[in-house]
């Protein structure tokens, strides 16, 4: 077993090149550095000194062993502050997962405000579409979810309440031939929309059927992998659908998009956070309490696009 001892000697004479110096660096008599180096050579069974030429070097086997060595005791006093974590009551990691409609760097700061804890809980955060939000939750991925959409599901231990409401738009480019067929402001009939192309956001549900909305059975679609792509070919005239409103009014102002009334409105979504109370340590209750200050909600939810 290699000891923190054995690590400071093989690094002061690294640095020194001299048994001597290293002593005097390590507050020892010479002959207890060199006594304690042979005897770390015969324990190992290897070389670790080059003692051929005039100052003292570590072999390859002792650089080897060194640095190793090094990140070993590092990776062992981190295990050991960890299982001190734990066992005072917080958790070891949290995974929060978020839905792609919410902007992660809204979260920044709640980040910040959390390293100052000084808890040693590792943070991991990830996003998911649709139905693979709740779904994190639900398979065990995710320890908290933030901006899922629609009624939580049945779920043992869950726990949620109201984030925000999300409104739609339903919107395309004015170079889109649908916004030529908006004759005397009439509302689009669902015919209509469903002779063009709909641009989606592609569900990362796992479990259960991928979802979509205001989208017919029969109507072409193109899936893009976020909700700013989304916007992005829409704008670029590639498709049609509905879009947050929030995450839209700078193109709405701009003109790259155009709101056209619909026959069939779509209904606002609400948005929740949820999370399994049964593992709801204080890192966990932290983050919960954090999320349900209303002065979060636009900074998530607004255009970063």
């Amino acid at each position: 077993m290699l000891s923190l001892e054995d690590l400071q000697l093989l690094e002061a004479v690294r640095a020194t090149g001299s048994l001597s110096r290293a002593a005097e660096r390590l507050g020892k008599a010479a002959s207890t550095v060199s006594y304690a180096a042979r005897q770390l050579e015969e324990r190992l069974d290897a070389l670790l000194f080059d003692r051929a030429g005039y100052r003292i070097a570590l072999t390859p086997a002792g650089l080897l062993l060194v640095e190793q060595g090094a990140q070993l005791h590092a990776q062992a006093r981190r295990l050991t502050e960890r299982v001190k974590q734990v066992a005072r009551g917080w958790e070891s990691e949290l995974r929060i997962v978020t839905d792609e409609l919410a902007n992660i760097e809204a979260l920044l700061p709640l980040i910040a405000d959390f390293d100052a804890l000084n808890s040693g809980v590792r943070l991991r955060i990830a996003h998911e579409v649709l139905g693979g939000t709740w779904e994190a939750l639900l398979d065990q991925r995710a320890d908290l979810v933030v901006a899922a959409t629609n009624e939580p599901p049945a779920m043992a231990h869950l726990q949620w309440f109201e984030l925000a409401q999300l409104e739609w738009v339903f919107a395309v480019s004015p170079r889109h031939p649908l916004a030529r067929e908006v004759q005397d402001g009439q509302p689009l009939s669902v015919e209509a929309i469903a002779a063009h192309r709909s641009v989606v956001v592609a569900d990362t549900s796992r479990l259960a059927v991928a979802r979509s909305y205001g989208v017919q059975t029969h109507q072409e679609r193109l899936a893009m992998p976020s909700m700013r792509a989304k916007i992005a070919a829409q704008a670029a005239g590639l498709g049609v659908g509905w879009l947050p409103l929030e995450k839209v009014r700078d193109h709405l102002a701009d003109g790259s998009l155009v709101a056209l009334a619909t026959q069939d409105p779509r209904e606002p979504n609400l948005l929740f956070v949820g999370w399994h109370s049964h593992r709801a340590g204080p890192a966990l209750q932290w983050w919960v309490e954090k999320l349900r200050d209303p002065r979060l909600v636009p900074p998530l939810l607004h255009s970063n696009y």
